[in-house]
């Protein structure tokens, strides 16, 4: 981040200066909204969530060496040598510096939606420009009204390109990031139920996350995932051309073939205005040709050459927990999908799981969340999934996963465990595991399944 001096603060949020530092070329050489963080040079932001209030923390970080504040309230008494700046809403404030930090400088964003495959497509879209720009992307799933606003600010003179992930929970979030991004490119993955339970209908999550179109730059270009029913309803709706990617025939970027090692990698031949030839993924799924598709499109919006395309896309590495594979060293592996899950993602990753190498192929799922009176249907019909797919052993964990166990043991699945936690689950995927095996681990955030990958690779042990 450049530095910006309190006069920048203060134009940029549109705050009053208090406190006895009136000296408007003092500057900050970063923003914290954690207290623990702050040091010299910072600026702390106190934010206020459901469950919390910064503000109990401001004494505290700027005693631990911030140089100033935000805050909307007055103080009591200010600190000497400190400067406050009261702001009506501090998250607010914090969006209002990003847009105005952003803007100093001349870079292209893209910005990336969607119920499903946001981040892996954010970075592959960040992996395929990288070839040729330097990208500063979201870090793993930075991309609510916080976290978008503290990635524009790590922004400095040597980044080319900027994509960033816009998530969403409710109606207008998405039209508030994209007011701060102002994007010069639009993508969305694809509508699923992901937060149905806020919405009630996927109608109503399309024209949520069609609001990233509000704040476009005029004419701007959409890329959109052309094998979505819903999302092709939005044909001569959005502000500029649309470029749609997928496997139908009338789609611009399009797949024609998708096959995988069973491994590591998936090769996808793949026909667009300028690549006619074979793309390797280093992933594994057939989901995985939208996110390279969609990277390719993005890449010859700016230009990129067929080369920097398909070393683009083969140098994609995925986020933490998104579909990791793990080799245990004992002919165990491990697919750490443990990041999050819907009912989308749930189907891709069994159908990965059902055509991995091993003999004897394990799903392990929990609970997803934010599916409302929704959610037993959902369940149920990932349980049933699992049937068709082949799975040979499932263990379900979680109050709604008992809805996947039912419908999986009525789907035939030869062997299915539930547990309604994660320790009762743990003796008995101790002795499951057997040489040549492989075993997926997914469920919500809240469920915390990354212990249970922990204990794969630490704890179990080849009968």
């Amino acid at each position: 981040m450049k530095s910006l001096s309190v006069g920048n603060l203060l134009e940029a949020t549109g705050g009053r200066l208090l406190g006895e530092s009136a000296d408007l070329k003092r500057s900050v050489t970063q923003v914290d909204t954690d207290s623990r963080k702050a040091r010299g040079g910072s600026l702390f932001i106190p934010l206020i969530g459901e469950r919390f209030d910064a503000h109990a923390f401001l004494d505290g970080a700027l005693e631990q060496g911030a140089e100033g504040c935000l805050t909307d309230r007055e103080p009591k008494t200010c600190r000497p040598g400190k400067f406050y700046i009261l702001v009506e809403d501090t998250t607010r404030a914090l969006g209002a510096l990003a847009k105005w930090y952003k803007n100093r400088f001349s870079i292209p964003v893209v910005a990336v939606t969607g119920s499903v495959g946001k981040t892996t497509t954010k970075d592959m879209i960040a992996s395929v420009l990288s070839e040729r720009f330097r990208v500063l992307k979201t870090d793993g799933n930075f991309n609510n009204e916080v976290g978008l606003p503290l990635t524009m600010l790590r922004l400095d003179e040597t980044y080319e390109m900027m994509v960033l992930e816009m998530g969403m929970s409710k109606p207008g979030e998405i039209e508030y990031l994209s007011s701060l991004a102002e994007p010069d490119v639009a993508v969305i993955t694809n509508i699923g139920d992901s937060h149905i339970e806020f919405f009630g209908s996927r109608e109503k999550i399309l024209a949520a996350k069609s609001e990233i179109f509000l704040h476009m730059k005029p004419g701007s270009p959409a890329v959109l995932n052309g094998d979505d029913p819903l999302l092709r309803t939005l044909e001569g709706k959005t502000p500029g051309s649309v470029v749609w990617c997928g496997a139908g025939e009338d789609c611009d970027c399009r797949a024609l073939t998708m096959t995988d090692d069973g491994e590591h990698m998936s090769f996808c031949k793949v026909k667009t205005p300028t690549l006619d030839g074979q793309l390797t993924i280093p992933a594994l799924g057939r989901h995985m040709l939208y996110p390279a598709l969609m990277a390719v499109a993005v890449g010859e919006q700016f230009g990129l050459s067929p080369r920097e395309l398909m070393e683009g896309v083969a140098a994609f590495s995925p986020t933490k927990m998104r579909m990791n594979i793990l080799q245990r060293g004992d002919g165990v592996t491990i697919f750490d999908d443990a990041y999050n899950a819907n009912p989308q993602s749930m189907r891709a990753a069994a159908e990965v799981l059902s055509g991995a190498k091993g003999k004897y192929k394990i799903a392990v799922l929990g609970d997803m969340f934010e599916l409302g009176a929704f959610g037993p249907m959902l369940h149920t019909g990932v349980g049933e999934y699992l049937g068709r797919v082949g799975i040979d052993c499932l263990v379900a964990v979680g109050d709604l996963a008992k809805n996947i166990a039912a419908a999986a043991r009525a789907a035939m699945v030869p062997e299915v465990y539930y547990f309604p936690t994660r320790a009762q689950a743990y003796p008995v995927l101790e002795g499951l595991l057997r040489p040549d095996c492989t075993i997926l681990v997914k469920a919500s955030r809240g469920m915390a399944f990354e212990e249970i990958v922990a204990f794969l690779k630490e704890h179990t042990k080849e009968p």
